[in-house]
């Protein structure tokens, strides 16, 4: 199975009062650990362990991101990360939309371009060949 044969995934996670800045919204750069944490979960529910990897000198690192902030999170509420995956040549596009819940209201939207290395030397993408 390659990259582009994984099915979309979607985590719910609710915002905690940590996060909100004094404006009382989500400060800006959670946004990016909420869409690393779905990434992390999603590649977790395709069978890889990032403890893995590391052990097999494989690491995934984030070469770009675009993100596109539409409506604030605000302290309390749920909302879902639903992320799916591209190759993009040798990195690994990964699109997260987080939506507000129960309205389903768009929050964020963000491109996440991932390289990978082995043994520290950049790849051409031979890990998103053999995914899953």
């Amino acid at each position: 199975m390659t990259i582009q044969d994984v099915a979309p995934f979607t985590i719910e996670m609710k915002v905690r009062d940590s996060e909100c800045d004094a404006q009382g919204v989500v400060n800006n750069a959670n946004y990016l650990v909420y869409c690393e944490h779905a990434r992390h979960e999603f590649l977790e529910a395709h069978g890889v362990q990032f403890k893995d990897l590391v052990a097999r000198n494989i690491f995934l690192m984030v070469a770009h991101m675009d993100l596109t902030f539409m409506s604030p999170l605000t302290g309390g509420e749920r909302f879902e990360v639903a992320s799916t995956v591209q190759r993009h040549g040798p990195r690994a596009r990964f699109e997260h939309i987080i939506r507000r819940l129960p309205d389903r209201t768009v929050c964020l939207k963000a491109h996440v371009d991932v390289i990978c290395k082995i043994d520290g030397k950049l790849t051409r993408g031979t890990f998103f060949e053999a995914f899953g």
